[in-house]
């Protein structure tokens, strides 16, 4: 998981602001990056510029609820924890959350220690299960295609979608989305979405700078 190698990126979605500051304060101090919402509309707007590695949330907010909010994020990454904050043990409650793709529960009042010890679990989780899919993706992976994708992408020097890194390479599409896959999970490419007026969002490959040695 590249971004664990240098700071922690997490979001926090909810409309109390003295829960917001304390968490601010703690993942500071343990040297997380800590982003901020009180809406789960500004926590979507937020989870898409910043991507961050984790996400917590509360179940009562204004507008649209976290359970809402958890089917949202989940369209957004299959992939990134969301834990959900919650009053009351609620089974119905916890259902509709699983449903909707919560990773975990934790139970107000919040307890730092607890929270820190939830958080620290999932990143390990989350980083044991994209070494073994990098793993399985780099079988197969042959050095001359990855050379004509690179090269692609470097003459290029932006963002482009698969289709047309497909076209320019003269490899066929779901062998160029095996290989854009792999290269993700490498640290090699970069992902962005580009979101239109209407349909899904489309994902857009860009080739990283490797450091001078």
């Amino acid at each position: 998981m590249e971004k664990q190698s240098s700071v922690l990126k997490i979001l926090t979605i909810d409309d109390e602001e003295q829960i917001q500051y304390a968490l601010q304060a703690v993942f500071q101090y343990q040297g997380w990056e800590a982003l901020t919402a009180g809406t789960v509309e500004e926590g979507v707007e937020k989870f898409r510029k910043y991507h961050p590695d984790l996400v917590l949330m509360d179940y009562h907010l204004p507008g649209t609820n976290g359970i809402k909010g958890v089917e949202l994020l989940r369209r957004e990454n299959p992939d990134v924890p969301l834990i959900v904050f919650t009053i009351a043990d609620d089974k119905q409650v916890a259902d509709a959350f699983l449903a909707a793709g919560a990773s975990d529960f934790i139970q107000k009042p919040v307890k730092m220690l607890d929270i820190i010890a939830r958080i620290k679990l999932h990143v390990r989780l989350l980083e044991s299960q994209q070494e073994n899919r990098t793993a399985e993706l780099a079988k197969g992976i042959g050095a001359n295609a990855l050379a004509l994708l690179e090269d692609c992408m470097a003459e290029v020097g932006g963002f482009m979608p698969v289709e047309t890194i497909a076209e320019r390479t003269g490899l066929a599409y779901q062998t160029t989305c095996r290989y854009l896959r792999y290269m993700v999970s490498v640290g090699r490419v970069e992902v962005n979405m580009s979101y239109g007026k209407v349909g899904r969002p489309k994902q857009l490959y860009k080739l990283l700078d490797v450091p001078q040695k």
